[in-house]
């Protein structure tokens, strides 16, 4: 999915700032499975602007906050969105530090394996307890699917890391071969 997509997926569900778009993938319900930074997101909002997809509209500030332009989609927006979730979705990438490391991990010392792993269990426990906070009883259907989906992951991840942590620990050099 590129940006843009993105954008307007946000935008459909209300109008928003650049700031308040990046919020949705920092905090927001989009944070467990894409990122979108300010170096792309506000590109993408000025090519929708651009295309008609968008439109954008001045918002006067505070004392606390400047000025800012406020996006909403147009009709073209939400028929333009509505195509694109019409595609086929690219196969999924998980992207992650920890999973690097791990396949390296046969190279390192057992208490630095053990500690990793007690550390991203920990996460994926909070990740969990903060995603049952998000389920509300209004919730729309497809965004409780992917709740439940996204904490199917997390559970059956930790739920490996639990199970076969040994067996990454267990290759690893000892202590004393992994520093040299």
């Amino acid at each position: 999915m590129d940006v843009k997509t993105l954008c307007l997926g946000v935008l459909s569900c209300g109008s928003a700032t650049g700031y308040e778009i990046r919020k949705q993938f920092d905090e927001g319900p989009f944070a467990h499975f894409y990122d979108a930074g300010y170096g792309s997101i506000y590109p993408a909002l000025r090519r929708l602007s651009e295309d008609g997809l968008i439109e954008a509209v001045d918002a006067p500030g505070d004392q606390q906050r400047p000025d800012r332009k406020v996006y909403a989609i147009t009709v073209k927006g939400r028929a333009t969105l509505l195509a694109e979730l019409m595609r086929d979705p690219a196969p999924d990438k998980v992207r992650s530090d920890f999973t690097f490391i791990a396949f390296f991990g046969h190279r390192l010392p057992p208490a630095h394996l053990d500690r990793l792993i007690d550390t991203r269990l920990a996460l994926y426990r909070r990740m969990l307890d903060q995603m049952k906070g998000c389920d509300t009883p209004d919730m729309p259907p497809g965004e409780r699917f992917v709740l439940g989906l996204g904490t199917a992951v997390y559970r059956a991840a930790a739920d490996y890391l639990e199970t076969h942590r040994h067996e990454l620990i267990g290759a690893a050099l000892p202590d004393d071969e992994a520093a040299d």
